[in-house]
């Protein structure tokens, strides 16, 4: 396969974008190859200036639920960009996907709309701590809830990539309120409930995390985080910004059936357009401006081509609910064909849509056990389907994620090339 002008193209990015990327991970640094421009993207495929065609299994990180350039969702975008583009003031458009979220996540009763799952997740916090008055929080090691100052400690996806699980330019004081447990382990939580009581606001955990490869919760684990919290007046705050809607129509609390306090979006509720929510309980978010004392605002929050594409994606997953039937058996497929080849000398990690292969013959639980796979041979893996057609997450540390139009043929041919390779 060709790169030649995505070559070109990545020595021209380097002289004005820090790293010729703008967002760390698309730099392919742990993989050792050079990122792949993308010209275009239509259903399961996606198209470089080179003019190579790659199944693609990244789907922008996860909001391609239903592929890439849905006719629907499409048709709907441009619609409403002939309306014009932003407006700083409110629409019906808000309303009515409040109401979806509502509708599909009813811990949702209330939320707030923003520009990303990022912004979400600082706002999240923010709310939490005005609610409960404390000031501490509990993350988990591994788990990633963008990159705002105080969560940036211990982090997933690129931090792990590059090996830099803190950020520079982060002052301590900032992070001195963020307390670290370890993703399944009750007790690391119930330790730090136990020294700090009456301090914690809130813990925040991705109900399946999916920013260290996708590491599952294990039986009682997401039970305990209920409990817990609710017994030391503490808000249990679910990071859905990757498994809201994905999992199941209502996200993971759908699937796992557990009702957080507060909830985080992205993704997937933009349709492919930037956008993040954030929502939870009434009394709970009635706190937030311009009802209470915590502030959150922002120009493009609400944004009319964004809601619209969110709009149009929630109804087309809530019209069609065989659609995670339809997800989960084609990352059955590709699951079932890793480890009857390969065995025990890999793990595969696989719920619903989601999927990770780790180069490791450890039971990858957390953060630990991840970040013992074997990251040399990940990235001989991800050249060899690269150059096969087959675009996967360019880091061990990302999910590979399923979207509705991916066909069997193409399923077929991935499962095909994955024996080949590791029958090497």
């Amino acid at each position: 396969m060709e790169e030649i002008r995505s070559k070109e193209l990545f020595e021209a990015a380097k002289r004005h974008i820090p790293g010729g990327v703008n967002s760390p991970v698309r730099a392919f640094g742990s993989v050792g190859r050079t990122p792949r421009f993308i010209a275009s993207a239509s259903g399961d495929k996606i198209t470089d200036v080179d003019g190579n065609e790659m199944i693609d299994y990244v789907c922008s990180w996860g909001p391609g639920i239903l592929g890439h350039a849905h006719p629907r969702v499409i048709e709907k975008v441009q619609e409403a960009c002939s309306y014009g583009l932003t407006y700083g003031a409110p629409t019906e458009k808000e309303v009515i996907l409040a109401e979806l979220i509502a509708e599909l996540i009813p811990s949702m009763k209330v939320s707030r709309l923003v520009s990303s799952g990022t912004e979400a997740v600082m706002s999240a916090i923010r709310v939490a701590r005005g609610y409960t008055k404390r000031d501490k929080i509990i993350k988990f090691e591994g788990c990633y809830h963008g990159h705002s100052d105080g969560l940036l400690v211990k982090a997933g996806s690129a931090a792990l990539t590059v090996s830099v699980p803190d950020s520079a330019g982060i002052p301590a004081d900032y992070t001195g309120n963020t307390l670290i447990a370890s993703y399944n382990d009750k007790d690391s939580v119930e330790k730090l409930f136990l020294a700090e009581p009456d301090s914690i606001a809130a813990v925040i955990v991705e109900p399946v995390a999916a920013n260290m490869g996708v590491v599952l919760p294990e039986n009682g684990f997401l039970e305990f985080l209920r409990e817990i919290t609710a017994q030391y007046g503490a808000l249990l705050i679910f990071d859905e910004v990757i498994t809201g809607f994905r999992l199941a129509p209502g996200g993971a609390q759908e699937y796992f059936q557990i009702e957080p306090d507060l909830t985080t979006l992205g993704k997937i509720v933009g349709g492919g357009m930037p956008i993040g929510a954030y929502g939870g309980k009434r009394e709970i978010m009635e706190m937030v401006s311009p009802l209470g004392p915590v502030y959150q605002a922002g120009t493009l929050s609400g944004n009319p081509i964004s809601t619209t594409a969110g709009i149009e994606t929630l109804k087309i997953l809530a019209e069609d609910q065989d659609i995670y039937r339809r997800l989960e058996d084609k990352a059955k497929k590709i699951a079932d064909v890793v480890r009857n080849v390969a065995g025990e000398s890999v793990c595969v990690n696989q719920i619903g849509s989601l999927l990770s292969i780790f180069f490791t013959s450890e039971k990858v639980t957390d953060y630990k056990s991840a970040v013992s796979s074997d990251k040399d041979r990940y990235a001989e893996y991800f050249g060899y389907l690269l150059d096969r057609g087959i675009y996967v997450a360019p880091s061990q540390f990302e999910a590979m994620f399923l979207s509705d139009a991916h066909t069997e043929e193409d399923i077929k041919y991935t499962c095909r090339i994955l024996e080949e390779y590791l029958r090497q």
